[in-house]
């Protein structure tokens, strides 16, 4: 049984990875973030003046993560979203891309 916090971080990774899926320019920006954090010299760093180019609620998504990452030291795979990354991954740095 997962706690409230597990349960609301779940859902802010959630709402990132849908906005990765999709195809526009703050798309790309959390895709970066999440493809960083997934593997970081596999899929490069993520530059954080990203921040500055996504709305006030995916920054705030994306530093909810953050804070997370450093709490637990865990990877997207680990909490459950290895076939999402996956996606993001195909879409972002598939090789038709």
């Amino acid at each position: 049984m997962s706690t409230p916090l597990e349960a609301e971080v779940a859902a802010t990774i959630a709402r990132l990875i849908a906005i990765a899926l999709r195809d526009t320019g703050q798309s790309q920006k959390v895709a970066n973030f999440l493809l960083a954090w997934h593997n970081a010299s596999e899929n490069g760093g993520w530059d954080p003046t990203e921040l500055w180019g996504v709305d006030q609620q995916i920054a705030g998504d994306m530093l909810k993560v953050l804070h997370l990452v450093r709490l637990t030291h865990r990877y997207p795979a680990d909490l459950g979203f290895e076939k999402e990354i996956k996606q993001v991954w195909d879409l972002w740095r598939g090789s038709t891309r």
